[in-house]
Order: C-alpha cells, then sequence, then structure tokens
C-alpha cells in the first residue's frame, strides 16, 4: 500500500464540519506537520479555535481568517471581493509547498455563490504538491467535488439546541 496527500471533505447541513476539519490539523499538529487553516466566511471576531492556534500551536500552525463574516450581514460586492481574494491566498498556500495540510474552512460556499468555479477548485487540487492533504468545509458541496475528494462525509442534523432556544456558546460552537 502507498502513502499520498488526500482531498478530505466534510459537508451537509449538520453542525461539525468545522469542528471534524480542525481535529484534523491538531492530529496533523501532534505528528509534526505543517498546517495551514484558512477560514472563507467566518469574520474577525475571536473563536476558540483561532486562540488555540495563536497561543498553542504557532510553531506548526498558520490561522488564517479572511471572510467578512455571514454573507447575509455584508453587501454583496465586499463579500465576493473578500471570497475571491481569500481564494488567492489558498491558491498560493496550496502551490507553496510550504504545508504538509491546508483546510480551507466554508470552500463551498465560494463555489456556491459563483464566487470560485467549481473547476478552478478542481484544477488546484490537482496541482498540489503529491504529499499535501486537503480538507473542504461547507454545506451543499458541489458533485465535482465530492468527486474530487479521497474521502466524503456528510454531516446530517438531527436535533440542534437552538431548537429549544439555547444560543451559541463559547468553547462549543466558536
Amino acid at each position: 500500500m502507498r502513502t499520498q496527500g488526500l482531498v478530505i471533505l466534510y459537508t451537509g447541513d449538520g453542525k461539525g464540519k468545522t469542528t471534524a476539519a480542525l481535529g484534523q490539523a491538531v492530529r496533523a499538529a501532534g505528528h509534526g506537520l505543517r498546517i495551514c487553516i484558512i477560514q472563507f466566511i467566518k469574520g474577525k471576531w475571536e473563536t476558540g479555535e483561532a486562540r488555540a492556534a495563536q497561543n498553542h500551536l504557532t510553531e506548526l500552525v498558520e490561522f488564517h481568517t479572511l471572510g467578512t463574516g455571514f454573507t447575509w450581514k455584508e453587501e454583496e460586492g465586499s463579500v465576493r471581493e473578500a471570497g475571491r481574494k481569500a481564494w488567492e491566498f489558498a491558491r498560493e498556500a496550496v502551490l507553496s509547498d510550504r504545508f504538509d495540510l491546508v483546510v480551507l474552512d466554508e470552500l463551498t460556499y465560494l463555489v456556491n455563490y459563483r464566487i470560485v468555479e467549481e473547476l478552478e477548485v478542481i484544477d488546484l487540487l490537482r496541482k498540489r504538491p503529491g504529499h499535501q492533504h486537503v480538507v473542504i468545509t461547507g454545506r451543499g458541496a458541489s458533485p465535482g467535488i465530492i468527486q474530487a475528494a479521497d474521502l466524503a462525509t456528510e454531516m446530517r442534523l438531527l436535533k440542534h439546541p437552538y431548537e429549544n432556544g439555547v444560543k451559541a456558546q463559547k468553547g462549543v460552537e466558536f
């Protein structure tokens, strides 16, 4: 059996996609791999994952939150521009061969909103260094991205505390 860089996809309407991807990054850091995490949609508010990366994993993990926040709270032009800039940053990170694992958190939204074409993503996955693992997260992964993935997991929502009036909590949802 051989080893190779894998494309791992976490998609679906359930919670846990980013958490799974970050767990993958922590596992990789535990083995000394170099990691780049790029968040395409999340805004500049402080999250637990960003704090952990900045305070405890600085030698192995680069963490970049490049989004403007949720798309329905911003003007479309600024969201599209930020998304396109974040995509160019991600392309450079992947092709630089500086990282063993690159997490593209919420990348599927850029494809779904046609900020980035599906074929651009697939082309980047084909051109990446052969040893490099890429983790993609987000709802509604396109058929082409699912096909390009070596491992695809769909998170399915069964129930959520918000339905019972429980708000998002520090350390659990962010």
